[in-house]
């Protein structure tokens, strides 16, 4: 296949290079069927790639099917506006994986959708369509979401299958329930990463509240999210990080609408955020890897242009030849791992294009990476041996090219940097928590405390002052018995304590009101104010932000909350469960499907060579 890919990319070049057109004489007859002289072509061009003739005559034979079809297509859209999509099949279809589809625009993606299944025998709703590198939307019609006449459409399986036509029921019965499962999987984690990025946006207060929501620099310590950009930062690693849970089993399918929403999202963010971190450097590389995997880069019209943004991405974060990352690390073996698989891809995807030399020198820098990358198995027992994991081995004995004593340091240094990071985040979440508990001891509300904090910078005094220059704050109530002392009026014995303190009887009394009958806030408020309350402060409590009272109605829903609540809950435990413990996971790889490929990929060019000494 890859081979094929070669051909037809060289001999489109030679094509171009001597100005063809197949499409007409004398390579195209009058009523649309190939000429003589498309032999005599295919003879010669045989002969300058030292190739099979008739191979390249019925290669080039297909480029000129392809170039009269796509003309038929675009009278055909000029004159009746009946687009022409080319639908790219799931690799099982071994032949006839690219096919052409008629439709106009102003469907919807479902009846597109619909479409396809009809007519390549799929069942409906147990495939995904990606156009334009977006996952097609059922709702909207195909020109809202950009979609033109000639474009690329290709078709993932939620179910992995065989052959086309089952031997008996009770296996279709199992595919169809697995591929229930998945797309159940899929809406899952749609739904814990919304409920995950909600709370990263809420916890604009107080952001240390929610660790799992990190995201941290090279060594390893939490960066301060502008508040703007924080949900969709949160939706773009949760989705990145779910689809290379994904891609570690090697269910691609399933990875890659994952993967191209967290990249959706990415784009959300400042360039600057992105340049601090290599997450959409890495998710750039794990795109273009997902294509070829599933056997479909030629969808991905801007490989390219990806892989020189993620190359682009590196040196930013990395710094030139790697200097920052060794100033902040000290050395840089780890990642090494990313560049021997940017490298792969660029060595195939310039094979793909017929570059012979390009590819040759990709390929040839990443089977340099991968001998300076090879762990040998006997260094990884010595550690396991001594107390650290394999995951712990391989990244230190890369870090420390190979020795083992010094991986074992490096390890150990490592371990008590993270402690101590963490003994320092702990620390910074005591503190907090004992702020928030300060703040509402004297009568102010969890949420209320947080805001107020955040603004301070953590400083207590400072939020307390916060707090009684904006006594509205208090409002932001948690729905909690203990907090929500609304009464129908105050109580004289409350009032006479705000008298006996030297406030007026009647601003005692609104401010009572206005507090509940928290008379430690309504005194704090009053001095605060010069002994009146604030003139833009709602004089009762039915005009401020107070929750309404629960109707009979709301306590028959109490049980179906609850199952919402668990279902959120296992949403969220789902995805948690994705996000890997060390912080280095994405650098950890046995390159075994790495090597396998670049011994493919450099005979391939080896044979070209030997073609070419030949000819």
């Amino acid at each position: 296949m890859a081979q094929k890919k070669y051909l037809q990319a060289k001999l489109t070049q030679f094509l171009r290079e001597d100005r063809i057109q197949l499409w007409k004489p004398p390579y195209t007859d009058e009523n649309k069927k190939v000429g003589l002289a498309l032999k005599d072509l295919a003879k010669k061009y045989s002969d300058k790639l030292e190739c099979c003739e008739n191979e390249v005559e019925k290669i080039i034979e297909e480029i000129r099917c392809k170039a009269i079809e796509r003309g038929t297509g675009n009278e055909n859209y000029r004159t009746t506006g009946i687009a022409t999509i080319e639908v790219f099949l799931p690799p099982r279809l071994k032949k006839d994986r690219k096919n052409l589809l008629e439709t106009r625009l102003l469907i919807t993606g479902r009846e597109l959708r619909s479409k396809i299944a009809e007519t390549f025998g799929f069942q409906e709703n147990y495939i995904k369509i990606v156009i334009n590198k977006k996952q097609l939307q059922l709702g909207k019609t195909l020109e809202e979401q950009g979609v033109a006449h000639n474009v690329k459409a290709m078709v993932l399986e939620l179910k992995q299958s065989e052959e086309d036509v089952r031997k008996n029921f009770q296996l279709e019965e199992e595919e169809q329930n697995e591929a229930e499962l998945k797309e159940k999987q899929i809406q899952r984690t749609k739904r814990g990463l919304e409920i995950l990025a909600q709370r990263a946006a809420e916890t604009v207060v107080d952001p240390e509240m929610t660790p799992y929501l990190d995201i941290a620099n090279q060594t390893g310590r939490s960066i301060r999210i502008p508040a703007s950009e924080r949900k969709a930062l949160m939706l773009a690693m949760g989705y990145h990080e779910k689809g290379r849970a994904f891609l570690k089993r090697k269910e691609y399918g399933i990875a890659l609408p994952c993967l191209l929403d967290a990249d959706k999202y990415f784009c959300e963010c400042c360039r600057e955020l992105l340049d601090t971190v290599d997450n959409y450097a890495v998710l750039q590389l794990d795109i273009v890897w997902c294509y070829f995997r599933l056997e479909q880069l030629e969808c991905l019209d801007d490989a390219e242009k990806k892989l020189n943004l993620a190359q682009k991405c590196f040196k930013n974060c990395y710094g030139e030849n790697h200097q920052r990352l060794v100033h902040i690390k000290g050395n840089c073996g780890k990642e090494k791992v990313l560049f021997l698989r940017l490298y792969l891809l660029q060595g195939i995807r310039n094979y793909h294009s017929g570059n012979d030399v390009e590819a040759c020198e990709y390929l040839n820098k990443a089977r340099q990476l991968l001998k300076e990358l090879y762990i040998d198995p006997s260094k990884v027992d010595n550690l396991l041996q001594l107390g650290f994991t394999a995951q712990e081995a391989r990244l230190g004995l890369r870090a420390c090219d190979g020795n083992v004593d010094h991986a074992a340091t490096h390890i150990t240094n490592r371990r008590e940097e993270l402690a101590q990071i963490r003994k320092e985040e702990k620390e910074k979440k005591r503190r907090r928590l004992e702020n928030i508990r300060s703040l509402k001891g004297m009568g102010y509300s969890t949420h209320a405390a947080q805001q107020a904090l955040h603004a301070a910078s953590g400083n207590l005094d400072e939020a307390l002052k916060i707090l009684l220059s904006n006594p509205q704050m208090w409002w932001f109530n948690d729905s909690n018995p203990e907090t929500d002392n609304r009464q129908e009026s105050p109580s004289q014995e409350n009032i006479d304590q705000l008298v006996y303190m030297g406030f007026d009887a009647l601003v005692a009394e609104a401010a009572l009101r206005v507090f509940r009958g928290n008379v430690q806030l309504a005194a704090q408020t009053l001095a605060h104010n010069g002994g009146s309350l604030p003139p833009d402060l709602p004089l009762s409590p039915e005009d401020s932000l107070s929750p309404p009272a629960t109707s009979p109605s709301d306590s028959a829903g109490t049980s179906s909350a609850s199952t919402d609540e668990d279902m959120e809950t296992e949403a969220v435990n789902e995805i948690l469960e994705d996000i890997p413990e060390h912080e280095e996971d994405y650098l950890d790889s046995t390159l075994e499907d790495e090597e396998m490929i670049i011994a493919e990929y450099l005979s391939y060019v080896e044979n070209m060579k030997s073609a070419t000494k030949k000819n």
